[in-house]
Formats: C-alpha cells, structure tokens, sequence
C-alpha cells in the first residue's frame, strides 16, 4: 500500500521531510522509481542557496511548500530539491539518488549508458534520466507530470554528513536507504541506521 504526498507532507522541518521521503516512489511522466538518497538544507544553513536571500535563481525556494526548486550545478546538471516548510522560510531538499523502477529503456536511452545501478544515481544523473530541467521549476509536486507515493512500509534508513559541499560539512543532514546498492556514494557506517514507519499526512 502506499499513499500519495500532498503539500501538508512538506510543510514540516526539512530534516524530518528528507528522512521521511526515503523509500517514496517518485515518478515524473510515469518514468522513475524509489528515493534512496536525500541531503536537507534550510535558510540559516550557510551551505544552502536561501542562506542570504531570496534572489531570481533561488526564489522557487522560497515559494509554497510541495513545489520543485531546480537549479543547474556548475552550469552542466540540473537538480531537483523539494521545497519545505513553512513559505518563505527557504527550505528544500535535494533529491540525490532514486532506484530505478519504471521506464528503464527510456531512462538509459536518455543517459546513455545501461548500466542500472548508475542511472540515477547522483543528483545530475537521475534529473538526466527523469527529463528534468528547468521547465518544471517551481511546479507542484502534487500533480502531474510529478506523482510521489509514500509507502506505508517500514523502511531502514542512514544519516550523515552531506557531501559535495564546503560549507557546514558537519551537519548530519544526509539520508539513504540502508544496503542501496543505488546511492551515489556510500555512507562511512551503516550501523546507525535507524527504521521508522512512513508518516502518511
């Protein structure tokens, strides 16, 4: 069983929605799979884009809770973040690596490759094999081409310290799906791991 998020979902402590999207089902135009990998990030965050103000690149992240902030990294990958909390609050979270489900041909047709385990694994990669860009920023996640599913089971997930960053390096706002042979880069100790139910709200 499983249940879709609507906007209520996102309008909590970024942190908690990161975790709590591990083992959802993210589909864009019917093309994904499950989230295995997420980073958190919020306005007093030094190493968030929101950490000074709002500005043309960053406002979506500042928009309604439940809507898609996309920016490009380094000026070669789109990235897709989830924005959160309440509006104007400058929260998002940063949807690093899915496990591959549904549309696999499209997905490797659009990547290039065919290997499965690095199709979407990073945050360029998976934005690559969903067709992301910048078309859908600011979007809502609630409708289409976006569908997300919560699962009702009990999933084991991982926190640690979020990479590819400079800033803030030791905040534990990195998550994952414990065992993924999916993520983008594995975590130093899985023996943290923590299980929990999916909130369904």
């Amino acid at each position: 069983m499983s249940s879709a998020l609507v906007p209520a979902f996102f309008a909590r402590d970024v942190a908690a929605v990161a975790r709590e999207l591990i083992g959802a089902s993210l589909l864009v135009d019917g093309i994904g799979g499950i989230i295995v990998e997420t980073e958190a990030y919020d306005q007093l965050d030094p190493a968030s884009h929101s950490f000074r103000r709002p500005t043309s690149r960053n406002a979506a992240m500042f928009g309604p809770p439940g809507r898609a902030y996309i920016y490009r990294s380094y000026g070669l990958h789109w990235c897709l973040n989830f924005v959160c909390g309440a509006e104007g609050t400058g929260s998002a979270v940063l949807i690093r690596a899915l496990e591959p489900c549904v549309g696999l041909e499209i997905m490797a047709a659009r990547r290039g490759i065919e290997d499965v385990r690095r199709l979407c694994a990073g945050p360029g990669r998976l934005t690559q094999a969903l067709g992301i860009d910048m078309s859908l920023n600011g979007a809502a996640l609630d409708a289409p081409p976006f569908r997300l599913d919560q699962s009702n089971e009990i999933v084991r997930s991982i926190v640690g310290r979020r990479i590819g960053i400079k800033l803030a390096i030791e905040t534990p706002w990195r998550f994952g799906l414990a065992g993924s042979p999916f993520l983008s880069r594995a975590f130093p100790d899985e023996n943290g791991g923590r299980s929990f139910g999916a909130a369904t709200s």
